[in-house]
């Protein structure tokens, strides 16, 4: 007989047992709690797409970092999907028409990308989406991000620990505009202000010279977008530390008092140098950064009113958000917000059944079991042989029960004893009274 073979988990993903399901719903609860208190219909759609999805709204260097594949026999191409927002554009645009307006809809999925894992970054993950479309205005990205703060406050974070960094692409074009950068270079200074963080003083300075971009002016731009300026009259004090007109900014004032309507204030800073790639978004951008920025974003998004169009359908004004499970359990265990057993996160059983009297104890445990169940109660019981009652209660406090039910030397007359762990109060009554009970 050969050897049996072992294997490992693909790199870049996870295996989910209990303790790391009962942190992946719990999150999950948070999400969709906020989601539907928010107002927003779940949707989702398939775990694959035609590849021709994701390169028409981000080019053909997107399939190097998808998983793609082509089926034997078949001439289609498709790819696991990386990412929500071509999905639900797609889905938008074949129903535009009977839609109600605005569409505001949240997606749970799981997504699959062919990247280097490292911290905070794996091939395959869930995402909260939640996206508002047909409202052009800055209401609609004020809701997106205050969902997205009720999520986190119901996860126990606050205004303290995390950061919304909020831009805009309209404004930073105009301000860009306003210190030189001509039409035609916007592009390539985009580029740069995005990968600005990243790059240290020689290989910016590098880059700038080489697109031919006004290097001192880019320089003044960073460093005020670098800057911790709350977002309410942000606009006037970036202006006059970048040197251009308080106008150049003010599509920012405008969202700043819509936030501040929502008591989100606190949570909000202006951030220039985010621009969040380049063909995609078209005003509002932010991301949410874990306060130190010892980690990647928590969260990102902003306004995509074009990207409907780009997929068969009509005009549609456009903002949403994607918030990874990822990096948000990295900041959630570093805030010591999760229990050291995660395990305690997924509900304890309503009651216990212990069977401390053979076979006809057994029995009837079966059976009380399922009645209960059909009463709507989360129900365990005993498995173990032993028939020592102070074991067969270890069980149940470590499974964090509410009521125990035994079936012990009692049973031949048909009562029980019925035991609350929270009070710590046990008394002997009739089966069919304890039944009752626990089924009310």
């Amino acid at each position: 007989m050969p050897s049996p073979t072992r294997f490992q988990g693909p790199k870049g993903t996870r295996d989910f047992y209990p303790d790391e399901m009962a942190l992946r719903r719990h999150i999950e609860a948070a999400w969709r709690s906020a989601s539907v208190r928010s107002g927003f219909d779940e949707v989702d759609g398939p775990t694959f797409e035609h590849l021709g999805l994701y390169t028409v709204k981000s080019g053909p260097g997107i399939v190097s970092e998808l998983f793609s594949f082509r089926r034997a026999g078949g001439e289609d191409d498709y790819a696991l999907r990386p990412e929500f927002t071509p999905t639900l554009a797609r889905m938008v645009a074949a129903r535009a028409a009977a839609l109600p307006v605005p569409v505001k809809w949240f997606a749970i999925p799981t997504f699959f990308r062919a990247e280097r894992p490292q911290r905070g970054r794996l091939r395959e993950f869930q995402q909260w989406n939640v996206d508002v479309l047909g409202l052009p205005g800055p209401e609609a990205d004020t809701e997106v991000i205050a969902t997205a703060a009720l999520a986190m406050e119901a996860l126990g974070l606050r205004s303290s620990d995390v950061r919304v960094k909020v831009s805009h692409r309209g404004a930073v074009t105009q301000a860009l505009a306003a210190l030189g950068v001509s039409g035609e270079q916007m592009p390539a200074a985009l580029e740069l202000l995005d990968k600005s963080a990243r790059l240290d003083a020689a290989g910016f300075e590098r880059l700038a010279t080489e697109a031919g971009l006004p290097l001192e002016s880019l320089r003044r731009f960073v460093e005020a977008s670098r800057l911790s300026v709350p977002l309410v009259g942000a606009a006037a004090a970036l202006a006059g530390r970048i040197g251009v007109p308080p106008g150049a900014l003010a599509a920012m004032d405008e969202l700043a008092t819509h936030l501040a309507d929502c008591g989100l204030s606190e949570w909000c800073e202006a951030d220039l140098s985010i621009v969040r790639g380049l063909a995609y978004y078209t005003g509002t951008v932010f991301e949410i950064h874990e306060a130190s920025g010892a980690e990647r974003a928590i969260a990102g998004g902003g306004r995509y009113d074009r990207l409907v169009e780009m997929f068969g359908g009509p005009a549609t004004p456009a903002v949403g958000l994607g918030m990874g499970d990822v990096v948000l359990g990295l900041v959630l265990q570093d805030r010591n917000l999760l229990p050291k057993d995660c395990s305690t996160l997924a509900p304890g059983p309503d009651v216990f059944i212990l069977s401390a009297q053979g076979a006809d104890s057994d029995r009837l445990a079966v059976q009380v079991a399922a009645q209960l169940r059909r009463a709507g109660k989360h129900v365990r019981r005993s498995y173990r042989a032993t028939r020592n009652v102070g074991k067969l209660m270890s069980d149940a406090s470590k499974a964090r029960a509410r009521s125990v039910l035994i079936l012990g030397e009692e049973i031949s007359a048909g009562r029980v004893n019925l035991k609350d762990l929270q009070s710590g109060t046990q008394e002997s009554l009739p089966l069919a009274d304890a039944l009752a009970r626990l089924s009310g």
